[in-house]
C-alpha cells in the first residue's frame, strides 16, 4: 500500500510539473520565441545578396560578422553589419535581401534594399 502512495504522489507531482514547464513555452503573446528565456530576444532570418565593386553578386553571410558565439541578430545590429559591409573599404558597393524578424511580438517582414534595412 506505501509503495503505491508514493507512486501516486510522483506521478501527480510530475504531471503538474510537465503542465507548469508546457505552460511556461506559450504563456507570452506572439508566434514565436514564447519561452519567458527568449521574450526579449529578436532574431532575424535573412538572405543576402551583395554587389561587388566589380558587378558580381554574391551570397553574403551576414552571421560571418557577427562575435563568436552570438547568433540574436535585431534590425539595428542587421543595418550596423550592412552599413560596414557596404563603407568605404567594404567589399560590397550594394546589398540586398528579405527574410523575417521574429521576436516576442511575433513575426514581421524585413528587405534590405540598397543597403537599407526596411520593415
Amino acid at each position: 500500500m506505501h509503495g503505491s502512495v508514493l507512486s501516486t504522489v510522483q506521478i501527480a507531482v510530475t504531471a503538474a510539473l510537465a503542465g507548469w514547464m508546457i505552460t511556461g513555452f506559450t504563456s507570452l503573446p506572439g508566434r514565436w520565441l514564447r519561452w519567458k528565456m527568449f521574450c526579449r530576444a529578436t532574431f532575424t532570418i535573412i538572405a543576402l545578396t551583395g554587389t561587388t565593386k566589380d558587378g558580381r553578386t554574391e551570397t553574403v553571410n551576414v552571421y560571418d560578422h557577427l562575435s563568436p558565439g552570438s547568433f540574436i541578430l535585431g534590425p539595428p545590429q542587421l543595418q550596423a553589419i550592412v552599413n560596414h559591409l557596404t563603407a568605404g573599404g567594404g567589399p560590397y558597393v550594394r546589398i540586398d535581401g528579405h527574410g523575417r524578424v521574429l521576436s516576442a511580438r511575433g513575426e514581421q517582414a524585413v528587405k534590405v534594399v540598397a543597403g537599407h534595412v526596411v520593415l
